[in-house]
C-alpha cells in the first residue's frame, strides 16, 4: 500500500526502512551493551547475523521479540495469560486502551500473547512517549517493533498540532492500514493503581476524524483492556517518589529514574500477570446523547472505558489483604489464607527495606504501597455489574 508521508516522523518503520534501521542498530555500541545486559549468555555474533537477515517487522518479532519476551515472562512471572479473545475478531482493527502498569511490558506482554493466537491475529502498533527515547538507537529499535511516537516535549502552542497528527495517524492505522493499536488510558502510569482514563487522551483520539466527537471515537473501535499484575516490581520506587514529592513539591524525576524503572519493571518479579480483553464499546456509545455537551460526552466515554477495565480486573489475595488493612477490617478475610497473608506481609517488608531516602516515613510509605494494591479491588467494587 502507499504510505502517507505526513506521519513519517512518528510512524513505525515500513518496507526497506526495517533492514536499514537494523543495520544502524548493529553498529551501535549501546545497543550491543543493552542486548548483552538483557541476555548475558547470548552469542552476539550469531545474534548479529540473525538480525541482519530480517527484511521485515514480522520476522523480527517472531524470531527475536517473542522468544525474548516469553523468556522474560518465564523468569519474572509465575504465569502469563490472556482472556477475552472471543470479544474481538482477527478481521477487524481496534484501538486497545488499557490501564498502565509497566513502562515496557504492558504492550509487549499483550502483543506476544496476540501473536501466539494465530487465526489471523496480528500484533498491535504501540504508542510510546518520546520521553523514553533517550538515545537515537532506541528510536530505531521501537520503530522496528511497530511503535509510533507520542511527542510530549513540545510547547503549548505546538500541542494541538502534535495531538492532531497523532490522532490522525491512529485513525489512519485503523481505517487505512487495518492495523490495531495499543495506547495507555493516561500519560504515564497511575502510580497508586487508581486507574482513570484521562479526558485529554479521549479528546486527542477524536481530533483525527472529520465528524463529531462521538462519531470520531466510534471510528477507531475502542476495546478496553485490563492488566492485572499480582506484584508490581516498581511498587517501592513509586512509594519512594510519593514521599520525595510530598517532602519537596519541586521534585522531578531524572532520565536515570526512568531507566531504573524500566530495568526494575523488566527484570523484577511480578507473580501472576493476567490480561483480559473487554468488549468493544461502540454499541454502548449509541446511548450517549448526540446533542449533549461535549464535556458530558467525553466524561461518559471515559466512564464506559473505566468500568469495562475495572470489572475485568483479576483480584489477587494481596489486593484483598491490602484493602482490609487500609480499612482496618476483615471484610475479605475469606478470600485469603493466613499463609497468603504472611507472603504479602513479607513482600511489604522487603519493599520498605529497599527504600533509602532521608527522613524515611514508614507509615506514609506503607500506606502508599497498600493503596497501590487495594485500589484495583476498590475500583472493581465501584462498578455496577
Amino acid at each position: 500500500m502507499e504510505y502517507n508521508s505526513d506521519f513519517d516522523e512518528i510512524r513505525p518503520y515500513e518496507g526497506n526502512e526495517v533492514p536499514e534501521a537494523i543495520g544502524r542498530l548493529l553498529k551501535e555500541d549501546r545497543f550491543e551493551h543493552a542486548v548483552r545486559f538483557a541476555m548475558p549468555d547470548i552469542d552476539y555474533e550469531a545474534f548479529k547475523n540473525l538480525m541482519a537477515s530480517f527484511k521485515n517487522t514480522y520476522d523480527f518479532q517472531r524470531d527475536v521479540v517473542c522468544p525474548f519476551m516469553f523468556g522474560m515472562a518465564k523468569k519474572t512471572t509465575s504465569s502469563l495469560s490472556l482472556s477475552g479473545i472471543e470479544n474481538v475478531s482477527s478481521k477487524e482493527s481496534y484501538t486497545y486502551i488499557s490501564n498502565h502498569r509497566d513502562i515496557i511490558l504492558d504492550a509487549a506482554f499483550f502483543n506476544i500473547q496476540l501473536f501466539m493466537q494465530g487465526n489471523g491475529f496480528d500484533t498491535t502498533e504501540i504508542a510510546i512517549g518520546d520521553n523514553l527515547l533517550i538515545y537515537p538507537w532506541i528510536v530505531d529499535l521501537v520503530k522496528i517493533n511497530k511503535s509510533f511516537i507520542v511527542q510530549r516535549g513540545v510547547s503549548k502552542r505546538q500541542m494541538l498540532e502534535v495531538s492532531k497528527r497523532l490522532s490522525s495517524y491512529i485513525h489512519y492505522a485503523i481505517k487505512k492500514k487495518n492495523h490495531s493499536v495499543w495506547i495507555a488510558q493516561r500519560e504515564g502510569r497511575a502510580k497508586d493503581a487508581n486507574d482513570r482514563t484521562q479526558e485529554s487522551v479521549l479528546k486527542m483520539l477524536s481530533l483525527g476524524g472529520e465528524g463529531s466527537f462521538l462519531y470520531n471515537i466510534q471510528e477507531i473501535n475502542i476495546v478496553p483492556l485490563s492488566i492485572s499484575y499480582e506484584y508490581d516490581p516498581c511498587d517501592y520506587l513509586k512509594a519512594k517518589e510519593f514521599q520525595l514529592k510530598r517532602d519537596n513539591p519541586e521534585y522531578k524525576k531524572q532520565d536515570r529514574d526512568d531507566l531504573l524503572n524500566m530495568e526494575i519493571g523488566l527484570l523484577g518479579f511480578k507473580g501472576n500477570v493476567k490480561f483480559q480483553i473487554g468488549k468493544p464499546i461502540n454499541n454502548k456509545l449509541n446511548a450517549i446523547p448526540s446533542d449533549a455537551d461535549k464535556a458530558v460526552q467525553v466524561a461518559a466515554v471515559g466512564e464506559l472505558i473505566d468500568n469495562e477495565i475495572y470489572q475485568n480486573y483479576f483480584i489477587y489475595p494481596g489486593n484483598y489483604i491490602a484493602y482490609d488493612r487500609l480499612n482496618g477490617e476483615n471484610q475479605f478475610e475469606k478470600n485469603y489464607t493466613q499463609e497468603e497473608k504472611e507472603v504479602f506481609d513479607n513482600h511489604l517488608k522487603k519493599c520498605l527495606n529497599k527504600i533509602d531516602i532521608p527522613n524515611k516515613d514508614i507509615d506514609f510509605l506503607t500506606g502508599k504501597i497498600l493503596e497501590m494494591y487495594a485500589n484495583p479491588l476498590k475500583n472493581k467494587l465501584s462498578v455496577k455489574m
